[in-house]
């Protein structure tokens, strides 16, 4: 008797933590899904943006100028910031771990085997200034280059974590509310992944009540890594037609609450 009594005891205190981790979690809703697209692409301003906007979701974008196409992009990134799409920092030449399988694009000077940590910073800070001069934003998230966090054995960006509200990794998971890490986001790298695909990954999410973070390069093109603008379209429109259930929002918004959920019930 005394056994059963204690077995009932455990699953009801297991129903809890279920139904604190169910519908009203993120921010209301069941799940949530941030949409980030990485390395700030002409596609970027060219097809995703119109995108999202023909559907009112936003999106977050982790700018580099490792192609030198900056220049041309600013009043495109005013306007995207403006219309309440999230720029975010990518550092300013996209410093990546060379010597690696699949790694020969990465230049010398911009490997991180050179690299020294107040390098690292100092990059880093030039993007932020050059981003806040772009959107007047002093609050932003990060996105580490080829998911690299370290320079030798120091995660570079621990010196950093008062200049950003959260950073995303490359690790693929989707983790409950009390489990993310907020300077290492995980997400989804995209690349080929069909619509169906796409939509099936946002079910998994609305099922374990969950946060999913999209990884995108190319959208139509311009990168090795791409996902059709078919796929795309499906993906943004299943979001829109279940915003009832699913919390779609920029990066800096979502890690926000999750800083104010973590720290409540911590």
């Amino acid at each position: 008797m005394k056994k059963s009594f204690i077995v009932i005891i455990i699953s009801l205190l297991i129903s809890v933590n279920i139904i604190a981790q169910t519908s009203t979690t993120w921010n209301g809703k069941s799940c949530a899904v941030v949409l980030t697209y990485d390395d700030g692409l002409n596609v970027d301003l060219t097809n995703v943006i119109p995108a999202l906007d023909s559907v009112d979701l936003k999106g977050t974008f982790y700018i580099s100028d490792y192609f030198d196409g900056l220049k041309n992009q600013i009043d495109g990134w005013r306007k995207a910031a403006a219309e309440g799409h999230e720029l975010g920092n990518h550092t300013v030449w996209h410093p990546c771990e060379g010597g690696k399988a699949g790694r020969e694009f990465v230049k010398p000077e911009f490997d991180l085997n050179n690299y020294t940590v107040p390098r690292m910073v100092r990059e880093i800070q030039t993007m932020n200034n050059f981003l806040q001069a772009v959107d007047g934003k002093t609050e932003r998230t990060f996105a580490y280059p080829c998911g690299d966090m370290k320079i030798h054995d120091t995660v570079y960006l621990d010196g950093l974590k008062n200049d950003f509200a959260a950073a995303r990794g490359v690790t693929p998971e989707m983790q409950t509310i009390d489990k993310v890490d907020l300077y290492n986001i995980a997400c989804y790298g995209i690349n080929g992944e069909t619509g169906e695909q796409l939509i099936n990954l946002v079910k998994q999410a609305m099922g374990s009540h969950t946060l999913l973070v999209f990884l995108f390069h190319g959208v139509g093109g311009e990168h090795s890594l791409n996902v059709s603008l078919e796929a795309h379209s499906a993906l943004l429109h299943f979001l829109q037609q279940n915003e009832n259930n699913i919390w779609i929002a920029p990066m800096i918004d979502v890690a926000k609450y999750i800083q104010q959920y973590q720290q409540k019930n911590n």
